[in-house]
Protein backbone atom coordinates (compact mmCIF):
# COMPACT_ATOMS: atom_id res chain seq x y z
CA UNK A 1 0.00 0.00 0.00
CA UNK A 2 1.31 3.44 -0.95
CA UNK A 3 2.21 5.83 1.98
CA UNK A 4 0.37 8.64 2.53
CA UNK A 5 2.16 11.75 1.67
CA UNK A 6 3.62 13.63 4.83
CA UNK A 7 2.54 17.45 5.43
CA UNK A 8 5.31 19.47 5.47
CA UNK A 9 5.08 21.67 8.34
CA UNK A 10 6.80 24.83 9.27
CA UNK A 11 6.21 26.38 12.75
CA UNK A 12 6.90 30.27 13.35
CA UNK A 13 6.75 31.93 16.70
CA UNK A 14 9.12 34.33 18.59
CA UNK A 15 9.40 32.18 21.81
CA UNK A 16 11.52 28.85 22.04
CA UNK A 17 8.92 27.37 24.72
CA UNK A 18 6.13 27.80 22.31
CA UNK A 19 7.80 26.18 19.24
CA UNK A 20 8.95 23.51 21.10
CA UNK A 21 5.87 22.97 22.90
CA UNK A 22 3.73 23.20 19.56
CA UNK A 23 6.71 20.72 17.97
CA UNK A 24 5.53 18.24 21.10
CA UNK A 25 1.62 18.32 20.03
CA UNK A 26 2.42 17.83 16.55
CA UNK A 27 4.71 14.60 17.05
CA UNK A 28 1.00 12.89 18.12
CA UNK A 29 -0.10 13.00 14.44
CA UNK A 30 1.17 10.25 11.72
CA UNK A 31 1.01 12.46 9.13
CA UNK A 32 2.87 15.46 9.77
CA UNK A 33 6.06 16.34 9.51
CA UNK A 34 7.73 19.49 10.82
CA UNK A 35 10.80 20.62 8.35
CA UNK A 36 11.74 23.39 9.99
CA UNK A 37 11.44 26.13 13.02
CA UNK A 38 12.04 30.28 12.55
CA UNK A 39 12.28 32.55 15.19
CA UNK A 40 11.39 35.63 13.09
CA UNK A 41 9.19 36.49 10.24
CA UNK A 42 12.37 37.41 7.91
CA UNK A 43 13.60 33.99 8.34
CA UNK A 44 10.04 32.78 7.58
CA UNK A 45 9.59 33.91 4.61
CA UNK A 46 12.99 33.09 3.16
CA UNK A 47 11.85 29.63 4.62
CA UNK A 48 8.73 29.24 2.89
CA UNK A 49 10.37 30.20 -0.34
CA UNK A 50 12.68 28.09 -0.20
CA UNK A 51 10.91 24.93 1.22
CA UNK A 52 7.73 25.08 -0.05
CA UNK A 53 6.01 23.74 3.40
CA UNK A 54 2.13 22.71 3.04
CA UNK A 55 1.28 24.16 6.50
CA UNK A 56 2.70 26.79 8.27
CA UNK A 57 1.71 27.70 12.44
CA UNK A 58 2.76 30.96 12.01
CA UNK A 59 2.78 33.05 16.04
CA UNK A 60 1.70 36.69 15.19
CA UNK A 61 4.17 37.77 17.95
CA UNK A 62 7.69 37.40 16.43
CA UNK A 63 10.89 39.75 15.57
CA UNK A 64 11.29 42.39 13.16
CA UNK A 65 7.50 42.56 12.76
CA UNK A 66 4.22 40.65 12.88
CA UNK A 67 3.31 37.51 11.69
CA UNK A 68 0.87 38.76 8.93
CA UNK A 69 4.31 40.42 7.27
CA UNK A 70 4.64 36.46 6.23
CA UNK A 71 1.70 36.21 5.24
CA UNK A 72 2.20 39.17 2.15
CA UNK A 73 4.76 37.43 0.83
CA UNK A 74 3.61 33.71 0.43
CA UNK A 75 4.34 32.80 -2.88
CA UNK A 76 1.32 33.25 -5.53
CA UNK A 77 1.58 29.99 -7.31
CA UNK A 78 1.17 27.08 -4.54
CA UNK A 79 1.11 29.04 -0.36
CA UNK A 80 0.77 26.77 2.05
CA UNK A 81 -2.08 26.60 4.03
CA UNK A 82 -1.98 28.94 7.53
CA UNK A 83 -2.95 28.42 11.15
CA UNK A 84 -2.35 31.52 13.02
CA UNK A 85 -1.59 31.22 16.73
CA UNK A 86 -1.86 34.39 18.98
CA UNK A 87 -2.04 34.96 23.12
CA UNK A 88 -5.32 37.25 22.34
CA UNK A 89 -7.73 37.03 20.16
CA UNK A 90 -7.97 40.84 18.46
CA UNK A 91 -6.17 39.87 15.22
CA UNK A 92 -8.61 36.47 14.90
CA UNK A 93 -11.14 39.23 12.19
CA UNK A 94 -7.57 40.35 10.23
CA UNK A 95 -6.87 36.50 10.51
CA UNK A 96 -9.98 35.49 8.70
CA UNK A 97 -10.02 37.91 6.10
CA UNK A 98 -5.98 36.70 4.73
CA UNK A 99 -8.31 33.40 4.75
CA UNK A 100 -6.48 31.34 7.44
CA UNK A 101 -7.25 27.95 7.96
CA UNK A 102 -7.75 28.54 11.76
CA UNK A 103 -7.01 30.44 14.15
CA UNK A 104 -5.43 29.14 17.59
CA UNK A 105 -5.44 31.04 21.39
CA UNK A 106 -2.86 29.61 23.83
CA UNK A 107 -2.15 27.82 25.64
CA UNK A 108 -2.55 25.31 23.02
CA UNK A 109 -3.83 21.85 23.76
CA UNK A 110 -3.83 18.66 21.75
CA UNK A 111 -7.26 18.76 20.92
CA UNK A 112 -7.03 21.99 19.84
CA UNK A 113 -4.61 21.32 17.36
CA UNK A 114 -6.26 18.61 15.87
CA UNK A 115 -9.27 20.51 15.04
CA UNK A 116 -7.16 22.74 13.39
CA UNK A 117 -5.00 20.27 11.71
CA UNK A 118 -8.37 18.57 10.43
CA UNK A 119 -9.29 21.92 8.62
CA UNK A 120 -5.81 22.39 7.14
CA UNK A 121 -6.04 18.51 5.80
CA UNK A 122 -9.46 19.38 3.88
CA UNK A 123 -7.54 22.82 2.08
CA UNK A 124 -4.58 20.58 1.38
CA UNK A 125 -6.16 18.07 -0.26
CA UNK A 126 -8.32 20.45 -1.86
CA UNK A 127 -5.66 22.47 -3.00
CA UNK A 128 -3.96 20.09 -4.28
CA UNK A 129 -6.79 18.47 -6.29
CA UNK A 130 -8.35 21.72 -7.42
CA UNK A 131 -7.33 25.57 -8.27
CA UNK A 132 -7.85 26.17 -4.45
CA UNK A 133 -4.44 27.77 -4.83
CA UNK A 134 -5.71 30.99 -7.33
CA UNK A 135 -8.16 31.98 -4.70
CA UNK A 136 -5.36 31.53 -2.16
CA UNK A 137 -3.22 33.83 -4.12
CA UNK A 138 -5.27 36.86 -3.39
CA UNK A 139 -3.71 36.69 0.05
CA UNK A 140 -1.39 39.34 -0.42
CA UNK A 141 -4.11 41.95 -2.49
CA UNK A 142 -6.94 41.20 0.35
CA UNK A 143 -3.94 41.89 3.41
CA UNK A 144 -5.65 44.87 5.35
CA UNK A 145 -8.36 45.59 2.89
CA UNK A 146 -11.76 44.38 4.74
CA UNK A 147 -14.22 43.24 2.06
CA UNK A 148 -17.67 45.15 2.10
CA UNK A 149 -19.47 42.07 1.61
CA UNK A 150 -18.27 39.28 3.95
CA UNK A 151 -19.47 35.57 3.65
CA UNK A 152 -18.57 34.42 7.17
CA UNK A 153 -18.04 35.94 10.92
CA UNK A 154 -15.99 35.68 13.55
CA UNK A 155 -18.31 34.21 16.43
CA UNK A 156 -16.50 34.55 20.04
CA UNK A 157 -18.01 31.89 22.76
CA UNK A 158 -16.89 30.38 25.53
CA UNK A 159 -13.03 30.76 25.11
CA UNK A 160 -13.55 29.65 21.33
CA UNK A 161 -13.37 31.42 17.99
CA UNK A 162 -15.48 30.38 15.37
CA UNK A 163 -15.90 30.73 11.61
CA UNK A 164 -19.78 31.17 10.91
CA UNK A 165 -20.75 31.00 7.33
CA UNK A 166 -23.41 33.66 6.72
CA UNK A 167 -25.24 31.38 4.64
CA UNK A 168 -26.34 29.42 7.00
CA UNK A 169 -27.71 32.02 9.41
CA UNK A 170 -31.73 31.71 9.20
CA UNK A 171 -32.43 35.51 10.87
CA UNK A 172 -30.27 38.84 12.68
CA UNK A 173 -32.45 40.61 15.57
CA UNK A 174 -30.96 43.92 17.29
CA UNK A 175 -29.64 43.06 20.80
CA UNK A 176 -28.59 46.58 21.82
CA UNK A 177 -25.02 46.85 20.87
CA UNK A 178 -24.96 43.43 19.66
CA UNK A 179 -26.76 41.62 17.67
CA UNK A 180 -28.35 37.82 17.90
CA UNK A 181 -27.33 35.77 14.90
CA UNK A 182 -30.08 32.63 14.91
CA UNK A 183 -29.06 29.77 13.17
CA UNK A 184 -31.26 26.52 13.13
CA UNK A 185 -31.86 25.85 16.58
CA UNK A 186 -28.59 27.84 17.78
CA UNK A 187 -28.18 31.69 18.78
CA UNK A 188 -24.64 33.49 18.53
CA UNK A 189 -24.40 36.86 20.06
CA UNK A 190 -21.76 39.66 17.87
CA UNK A 191 -20.86 42.48 19.22
CA UNK A 192 -21.70 44.97 16.61
CA UNK A 193 -24.81 47.21 15.78
CA UNK A 194 -27.16 45.52 12.89
CA UNK A 195 -26.27 48.89 10.45
CA UNK A 196 -23.24 48.11 10.26
CA UNK A 197 -23.56 44.25 9.61
CA UNK A 198 -25.77 44.80 7.41
CA UNK A 199 -23.74 46.76 5.21
CA UNK A 200 -20.99 43.88 5.37
CA UNK A 201 -23.78 41.54 4.03
CA UNK A 202 -24.90 40.56 0.57
CA UNK A 203 -27.83 42.74 0.17
CA UNK A 204 -28.87 40.54 -2.48
CA UNK A 205 -29.30 37.55 0.41
CA UNK A 206 -30.29 39.59 3.51
CA UNK A 207 -33.10 42.08 3.70
CA UNK A 208 -34.20 44.45 6.43
CA UNK A 209 -37.56 43.74 7.48
CA UNK A 210 -37.75 45.63 9.97
CA UNK A 211 -35.69 48.40 12.01
CA UNK A 212 -34.57 45.39 14.24
CA UNK A 213 -34.44 42.98 12.03
CA UNK A 214 -32.64 40.85 8.89
CA UNK A 215 -33.61 37.81 7.16
CA UNK A 216 -31.69 35.50 4.89
CA UNK A 217 -34.06 35.72 2.03
CA UNK A 218 -33.11 31.98 1.28
CA UNK A 219 -35.27 31.42 4.60
CA UNK A 220 -38.10 33.02 3.81
CA UNK A 221 -40.99 30.67 3.00
CA UNK A 222 -44.05 32.96 2.82
CA UNK A 223 -45.49 36.24 3.58
CA UNK A 224 -49.16 37.57 5.04
CA UNK A 225 -50.81 40.88 5.07
CA UNK A 226 -51.72 41.52 8.66
CA UNK A 227 -52.44 45.12 9.89
CA UNK A 228 -51.97 48.87 8.94
CA UNK A 229 -50.32 47.64 5.90
CA UNK A 230 -47.79 45.32 7.90
CA UNK A 231 -47.28 41.55 6.60
CA UNK A 232 -45.76 39.07 8.73
CA UNK A 233 -43.05 37.03 7.11
CA UNK A 234 -42.84 32.94 7.59
CA UNK A 235 -39.51 31.36 7.75
CA UNK A 236 -39.16 27.60 6.76
CA UNK A 237 -39.03 26.48 10.45
CA UNK A 238 -41.87 28.44 10.88
CA UNK A 239 -40.16 31.96 12.44
CA UNK A 240 -43.44 34.27 12.26
CA UNK A 241 -41.47 37.52 11.94
CA UNK A 242 -42.76 41.05 11.63
CA UNK A 243 -42.32 43.22 8.60
CA UNK A 244 -42.73 46.43 9.05
CA UNK A 245 -44.63 48.64 6.19
CA UNK A 246 -41.45 50.52 6.33
CA UNK A 247 -39.62 47.95 4.33
CA UNK A 248 -42.29 46.42 2.21
CA UNK A 249 -41.01 48.21 -0.99
CA UNK A 250 -37.92 47.91 -0.67
CA UNK A 251 -38.36 43.77 0.23
CA UNK A 252 -40.61 43.60 -2.42
CA UNK A 253 -38.44 45.13 -4.92
CA UNK A 254 -35.50 42.77 -3.52
CA UNK A 255 -37.41 39.82 -3.73
CA UNK A 256 -38.87 40.22 -7.15
CA UNK A 257 -42.54 39.70 -5.88
CA UNK A 258 -45.56 41.66 -6.20
CA UNK A 259 -48.73 41.43 -3.98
Amino acid sequence: MMETAKIKTLIVDGEVPARRGMRRLLAFEGDVEVVGECAGSQEAIAFIQERHPDLVFLGLRTPETDGFSVVESLPTGNPPSVVFVSEGDQYAARAFDVHAVDYLLKPLDAARIRRALDRARVQIRQRNGSHLDQRLSTLANTLGARTRQVDRLVIKSAGRIMFLRTDKIDWIEAADNYVKLHVGVESHLLRETLGSLEARLDSAKFVRIHRSTLVNIDRMREMQPWFHGDYVVILEDGTRLNLSRTYRNEVIETIGRIF
